[in-house]
């Protein structure tokens, strides 16, 4: 098989498995009220991650992510050519684990959204909106936290995504690389969603938050599937990882000028 198509496909399968696991753990924490606190879906999220590594690394490297992919181009792991289909088969993956999604929890969704008096499309859908696509600050703890700029989302995930991109890079190290670095790869994930969610609903990953977002616009959410002021989630859920793992390719460069295999 085409070596491009293999690739495409398990940045497909990897960033769909991602994305059923993660965002299928903040459905379910939302409608059922399954989790108790932000550890347990965060623990859905260590292994969804490690699950999607090991499901996708035969066909392709596993980034998952297109601030992982970016910033792998940057240090000069992986060639142009490659972007493209990498990049396609992360961003269709998650728009279809949210479709699937969208069909196993559609009814309860609505079920909830009767009961809580919420119509779809409107300010007030960002509570159910959130399941798929992000929001600053994270509409779970609005009792918590009642507001966050846009800049203090950029900064989570900023900074998020370049210590998941930097600890990526030195755990794919040879001196480092085992059977586990999945599973450390995930906790990672984990770790900085507990740090990060508050603020930002965790993201890390255009993918993740695109697809979904982008789905959810066409179920019957449409503007309130974005986040206001306008386009700040491009600054937030784009901009800022994609930022993040540039920079931490950088510096991984800057203190290691050996190519990585």
């Amino acid at each position: 098989m085409n070596k491009y198509l293999l690739e495409f496909i398990g940045e497909f399968i990897g960033t769909f498995i991602i994305v059923f696991f993660g965002c299928g753990s903040v459905i379910s924490a939302t409608l059922f009220e399954s989790f108790d606190g932000l550890f347990q879906v965060a623990f859905v999220w260590i292994i969804g991650v490690t699950l999607a590594i090991y499901a996708s690394r035969r066909y392709s490297s596993a980034h998952l992510n297109p601030a992982v992919s970016i910033a792998m181009l940057v240090a000069g792991k992986m060639r142009l050519q490659h972007l493209p289909h990498y990049l396609l088969g992360q961003f269709l993956g998650a728009f279809a684990s949210a479709g699937i999604l969208y069909l196993i929890y559609g009814g309860f969704i609505t079920e909830y959204e009767l009961t809580h008096q919420i119509v779809r499309g409107d300010a007030n859908s960002v509570v159910t909106a959130s399941m798929f696509g992000e929001f600053f600050p994270n509409p779970g703890f609005s009792g918590i936290i009642k507001s966050a700029s846009e800049w203090q989302a950029f900064g989570a995930e900023f900074s998020g995504t370049f210590i998941l991109v930097y600890m990526i890079f030195w755990l794919i190290h040879p001196k480092n690389e085992s059977q586990y670095t999945p599973l450390l790869i995930g906790m990672t994930v984990g770790g900085l969603i507990c740090l990060l969610a508050p603020i930002s609903q965790g993201g890390f990953n255009p993918a993740r938050d695109f697809g979904p977002r982008l789905f959810s616009y066409f179920a019957g959410w449409g503007d309130a599937a974005f986040p206001t002021p306008p386009f700040s989630f491009l600054t937030v859920y784009i901009l800022g990882p994609v930022l993040g793992g540039i920079v931490a390719a950088l510096f991984f460069k800057l203190f290691h000028r050996e190519k990585i295999t």
